[in-house]
C-alpha cells in the first residue's frame, strides 16, 4: 500500500527562478558584461538623443531645449539642394564599387586555405594582414608618393613604355578606383582572418569522404567549403549593408582636391565640412540623421531577404 501512494504522488514542482535571483547567483557573469553594456549605454545610446538638433535651429548658447523647433526646415533644405543628388550619386558609386568586391576576401581565405605548404601560407597570411597595421595617412602619402606625374613610379614606367604622364590624383575619374582598390589592399587580408577561422571548424572527414568518391579539389570547395561558411558570409554581408551609407571620410578628405570634387565629394565630407567646419551643426545633424535611417532600412531589409532565402540572418 504505501508503495503504490509513494508511486501515484505527483512530482513535487519547483518554481521558476525569476530573473533577479538568476540575475544574483550568476552575479559574476553579469559583473563582466558591465564594462561592455556602459560602453554601449554612454557612447551610443546617450548621444542618440543630440539628434534633437537635426529638427532644431541650435544654438548652443540656450542649449538643446532652448533651441528653437525647425521641424522638417533642415531635411528639406537638403533635398532641394543643387548638390544633393551629386553627394548621392557619389556615395552610392562608391559604395557599390566597394560591394561588387566584398567576396574578394572569401577568395582570398579559399585560397589560402587550400595551400598545403604551412611556411609559405603563413608567409601570404602576414603579407596580406600587413597592410591593416598602416595607417591611412601613410597609404595616402604613399599613393602621392608613387603617383606623383613628375617623380612617382608609376608614371616613370607609363614614360617607359611610350605613354604620357597622368594626373591620378587629380583626375575625377580616377578618384573612384584609386580609393576602392587601396582599401581592397589595405583590408583584404584582415577581412578574410573570419572566413579562415570559419574554415578551420570544417570536419576533415568530409574531405576524406569527397576524395574516396572521386571529387575534384573544385568541387570541395564548392560542396564543402563554401556551405560551411556561408552563415558567416551572410551575416557579414548584412553588417556590410548597415553602413552602406556610411564611407570613412578620413581618407576621402586625404584625397579630395578641388579637380576632383566631382567624384570625391560624399555624404560623409559634407557633413564634416557643414558641421566643423561650418558650424552649422543641425544641418549636419540632418543630413548624418538620414543617412543613418537608411543604412537602417538597409540592414533590415537585407535581414528580411536572408531569412526568406536561407535559415542564417542576425535576427
Amino acid at each position: 500500500m504505501a508503495i503504490t501512494e509513494l508511486r501515484s504522488a505527483p512530482p513535487v514542482r519547483t518554481r521558476p527562478a525569476n530573473g533577479w535571483s538568476l540575475a544574483l547567483r550568476h552575479w559574476q557573469l553579469y559583473l563582466f558584461m558591465l564594462p561592455a553594456l556602459a560602453y554601449f549605454l554612454i557612447f551610443h545610446y546617450v548621444p542618440m538623443y543630440g539628434t534633437l538638433i537635426a529638427f532644431k535651429n541650435f544654438n548652443a548658447a540656450v542649449g538643446i531645449w532652448g533651441s528653437p523647433w525647425a521641424g522638417f526646415e533642415h531635411f528639406e533644405r537638403f533635398f532641394s539642394s543643387y548638390y544633393f543628388w551629386r553627394l548621392l550619386r557619389n556615395t552610392l558609386l562608391l559604395n557599390l564599387y566597394l560591394l561588387v568586391l566584398f567576396p574578394l576576401p572569401i577568395l582570398l581565405a579559399l585560397s589560402v586555405n587550400e595551400l598545403a605548404n604551412g611556411s609559405f601560407k603563413k608567409w601570404v597570411q602576414t603579407l596580406t594582414y600587413a597592410p591593416h597595421f598602416i595607417s591611412v595617412v601613410v597609404v595616402v602619402g604613399m599613393m602621392v608618393t608613387f603617383l606623383d606625374p613628375i617623380s612617382g613610379l608609376v608614371n616613370h614606367l607609363v614614360l617607359e613604355f611610350g605613354g604620357q604622364p597622368i594626373e591620378f590624383l587629380t583626375a575625377p575619374g580616377w578618384f573612384r578606383h584609386l580609393f576602392v582598390w587601396s582599401n581592397i589592399w589595405q583590408s583584404v587580408g584582415w577581412a578574410s582572418i573570419i572566413y579562415l577561422a570559419a574554415l578551420a571548424g570544417v570536419n576533415m572527414e568530409l574531405h576524406d569522404v569527397a576524395k574516396v568518391d572521386g571529387a575534384t579539389r573544385l568541387q570541395r570547395i564548392r560542396h564543402i567549403n563554401i556551405p560551411a561558411i556561408l552563415p558567416t558570409v551572410i551575416v557579414l554581408l548584412i553588417l556590410e549593408m548597415g553602413k552602406f551609407m556610411t564611407i570613412g571620410f578620413e581618407k576621402v578628405l586625404l584625397m579630395q582636391n578641388e579637380l576632383n570634387s566631382t567624384t570625391s565629394d560624399v555624404i560623409q565630407t559634407f557633413v564634416y565640412d557643414s558641421g566643423l567646419l561650418q558650424g552649422q551643426y543641425s544641418y549636419a545633424a540632418a543630413i548624418g540623421l538620414f543617412d543613418s535611417v537608411i543604412n537602417i532600412v538597409l540592414v533590415v531589409t537585407m535581414n528580411q531577404l536572408a531569412r526568406k532565402t536561407s535559415e542564417h540572418s542576425l535576427w
